[in-house]
């Protein structure tokens, strides 16, 4: 898509504390059989961030731009020789249990090469997290005819300022990678502030 697509990136630094807070006491509460992920709650963030930045859910076409009702999240998953990416769909409608659930189920049928076709097309939008291989920040190619891919790195703890003062935060960054001929610059830089 590199050689058809007109790329743009903007990148922002997450603070993800809280996140990890409300994940430790809901996954006090589940039990080792039901715990949520990080990328779980990012699926979830994201797609509620597209389904307010609905400009941003959209694929570039022929005949104009596409937007889509469903907010469909394809997630990257590495499996031997490549990648695919199974897609959660209407991902801002369901709970984190759910999402949690349906990335279990359809990541491990991934790796067992196992996806059925409509498991893994149809995605409005993607998520590329290489956090788990300790890379700090990436920039991720669109997956056509997606108009967009979120790329997250690895929660580090970094010092920051904050209120004047040093301040020990765990830090992600993030950076979308965008079609222009979709989505314009603060458009998408509007949703990465609400995914923020």
């Amino acid at each position: 898509s590199k050689q058809q697509v007109p790329h743009y990136y903007l990148t922002v630094e997450v603070c993800l504390d809280a996140l990890l807070d409300v994940r430790t006491r809901l996954n006090a509460l589940v039990g080792d059989a039901g715990k949520l992920s990080v990328n779980d709650m990012l699926i979830k963030i994201l797609a509620m961030a597209l389904r307010k930045h609905p400009d941003c859910n959209v694929s570039y076409t022929d005949e104009g731009i596409k937007k889509y009702a469903s907010v469909d999240v394809a997630v990257a998953v590495a499996i031997p020789g490549g990648l695919i990416t199974p897609v959660i769909r209407g991902a801002d409608q369901k709970g984190l249990a759910q999402i949690s659930a349906d990335m279990r189920d359809l990541a491990g049928k991934a790796k067992s090469g196992k996806l059925m076709p409509e498991e893994y097309q149809g995605g409005t939008f993607s998520l590329s997290n290489l956090g788990m291989f300790g890379i700090r920040e990436f920039i991720a190619v669109i997956n056509p005819p997606q108009a967009g891919i979120l790329a997250v790195g690895a929660g580090e703890q970094r010092a920051i300022i904050r209120d004047g003062q040093v301040v020990v935060a765990t830090m992600m960054m993030a950076t979308l990678s965008a079609d222009h001929r979709a989505i314009d610059g603060a458009t998408g830089a509007q949703m990465l502030k609400t995914f923020k």
